[in-house]
């Protein structure tokens, strides 16, 4: 055994926290936008339900994007009837990564 070191251990503590804390700052940053998408995406979905009973019970097609849009900032909503039903689907920029989020909701045309 040879107890003669030639630099020694001094400041590997302070390399080693170097190096690791931008890859934990990284994984930070991608778990925060991935709540926020999801966040964003429950949302969206709550709004494309509230267009769609808005519209199955005889409001303007217009009213649909106004209450997407107020709900999720930058959302748009396209009205499509299927058969009774009258469906809503609300597309919106997650806001992380150009990803796209979109939701449809259908409702009994003429509700009550």
């Amino acid at each position: 055994m040879t107890s003669c070191r030639l630099g020694g251990e001094r400041g590997s503590v302070v390399a080693e926290f170097a190096v690791a804390l931008p890859a934990v700052a990284l994984v930070l940053l991608f778990g925060l936008g991935a709540l926020s998408a999801g966040a964003r995406q429950v949302r969206l979905q709550d709004a494309a339900a509230d267009a769609a009973r808005l519209v199955a019970r005889g409001e303007p097609d217009a009213a649909a994007g106004a209450v997407v849009s107020r709900a999720v900032p930058g959302a748009t909503a396209a009205v499509h009837p299927a058969g009774d039903l009258v469906c809503v689907t609300a597309t919106a920029s997650a806001g992380v990564a150009a990803l796209e989020l979109s939701a449809t909701s259908c409702a009994l045309g003429g509700g009550l």
